[in-house]
C-alpha cells in the first residue's frame, strides 16, 4: 500500500496556528497546516456557512411538541401489536443512533477537519444531535415505556445491534492509536468514515424509520412523535447535504484518494447497509401494517442508495423507483441534490412553523 506522506501535510493530525492573514485560497478541508483555527473570514467554502445558517433556522426543542394526544392514543386500543412495535423498533434504533453519529462528530471528523466554516457548522450539528437524543427521551418519559428495553435494544435485537456495529467500526478506525489524515491510507480512512456516518447511517439508514414513523402522522396518529420526527428530518436533510458537499470537497482537493478500488469498495459498502437495512425492515414489520410492509421497503431503501451514489459521483446499483411518493412531498429526494444551491426561504424557527 502506499505509505507516502501527502502533500501539504504536517507532522501532526492538529492545524499549526500561524500569525498573520490566512487567505481564503489557503484554506483546505483537511490537512491545512496555515489556518487559525478560529479565523472564519474570509470564507472559502460558502455552501458550509449556509448550511450552518439554514441549521440555525431550523431551531427548535422537543418539549415545545405537546404529547396528550400520543399518551391518549398509546394509552388506548388505537394501535395493534404490529404497529407499537414500529414505533418502539424505531425509537429503539434512534435513541443509539443519533449518540452514536453525536460521538463520531465530536471524537472523530471535528479534530481531522481543518476549515473554520466547516468546524463551525459540526459544531451546530453536534448540538442538533444532542437535541435528537433529548427527543427520544421525551418521547420514552412522556409515553411511560420501559425505559431499558427501548435504549438497550442495540444489544438485544440483532437488526439494529448490526447496522450499529457498522458504524461503530468506523469510528474505531479513526480513534486507533496514532490515526493521521497525512497518509494517503489514513485520508481514505478518514473519506470512508464521512461515507459511513453521512451517505450511509444519515442518508440510508434514518430514512427507513422516518417513513415509518410519519406515515403514523399521515393517519393522524402519534402526531406528537412524527412532528418530532419531522424536525428531525429537516436537521437530518441538512446533515446529509453538508456531509456530501464535504466528501466531494474533499474528493476535489485530494483527487489521488478517489480510486477505483476506493471507489469499489465504498459501492460495495453502501451495497452492504442496503442488505442491513432491508433486514431491519423485516424485523420491524413481520407481518406488515397498513400500507407498510418489508418487500416496498426493500424498493425503497435501493432507491435511495441510488440517490447517495449519485451524488458522490458512483454508478446506481438498483434502479428501484419510490414506493413511497408522499415522502417526496415531505422532503423531495429528487431534487435534494440542488437544495441547498439557492438561498433556502421555507426553513424558521420552530415557534413558528406552520405544519400542514
Amino acid at each position: 500500500m502506499n505509505t507516502a506522506v501527502m502533500s501539504e501535510a504536517t507532522d501532526s493530525n492538529e492545524p499549526r496556528v500561524v500569525s498573520g492573514r490566512v487567505s481564503a485560497r489557503e484554506k483546505r478541508l483537511i490537512n491545512c497546516h496555515q489556518v487559525d483555527v478560529n479565523q472564519l473570514m474570509p470564507l472559502k467554502y460558502q455552501w458550509a456557512w449556509e448550511h450552518y445558517l439554514n441549521g440555525c433556522a431550523n431551531q427548535w426543542m422537543p418539549t415545545e411538541v405537546p404529547m396528550h394526544k400520543d399518551i391518549e392514543t398509546w394509552k388506548s386500543s388505537k394501535l395493534s401489536d404490529d404497529e407499537r412495535r414500529v414505533i418502539l423498533r424505531n425509537l429503539g434504533f434512534f435513541a443509539t443512533a443519533e449518540s452514536l453519529v453525536g460521538n463520531n462528530l465530536v471524537l472523530a471528523i471535528f479534530r481531522h477537519v481543518t476549515n473554520a466554516e466547516c468546524r463551525q457548522y459540526l459544531l451546530r450539528q453536534a448540538f442538533e444531535e444532542a437535541v435528537h437524543s433529548h427527543t427520544f427521551l421525551y418521547i420514552v418519559e412522556s409515553l411511560g415505556l420501559n425505559e431499558g428495553e427501548v435504549f438497550n435494544m442495540y444489544h438485544e435485537v440483532p437488526a439494529i445491534a448490526r447496522k450499529d456495529a457498522l458504524e461503530m467500526e468506523l469510528t474505531a478506525e479513526i480513534l486507533d492509536e496514532g490515526f493521521s489524515t497525512d497518509t494517503f491510507e489514513g485520508a481514505q480512512t478518514f473519506l470512508k468514515n464521512l461515507i459511513g456516518y453521512f451517505l450511509i447511517m444519515e442518508g440510508i439508514f434514518f430514512y427507513t424509520g422516518f417513513v415509518m414513523v410519519l406515515s403514523f402522522h399521515r393517519r393522524n396518529l402519534m402526531t406528537g412523535i412524527g412532528e418530532q420526527f419531522q424536525y428531525i428530518l429537516r436537521d437530518e436533510t441538512i446533515h446529509l447535504n453538508f456531509g456530501i458537499d464535504l466528501i466531494n470537497g474533499i474528493r476535489s482537493e485530494n483527487p489521488e484518494l478517489w480510486t477505483d478500488e476506493f471507489q469499489q469498495a465504498m459501492i460495495e459498502r453502501v451495497k452492504h447497509a442496503v442488505e442491513l437495512e432491508i433486514e431491519y425492515a423485516r424485523d420491524v414489520l413481520p407481518r406488515g401494517i397498513l400500507g407498510l410492509n418489508a418487500e416496498l421497503f426493500r424498493d425503497y431503501v435501493q432507491f435511495i442508495a441510488d440517490r447517495r451514489l449519485e451524488r458522490i459521483g458512483l454508478p446506481t446499483q438498483y434502479g428501484s423507483s419510490n414506493p413511497f411518493p408522499w415522502m417526496s412531498e415531505t422532503i423531495d429526494l429528487s431534487k435534494e441534490k440542488n437544495f441547498f444551491e439557492t438561498r433556502v426561504t421555507e426553513y424558521q424557527s420552530a415557534s413558528t412553523l406552520n405544519w400542514e
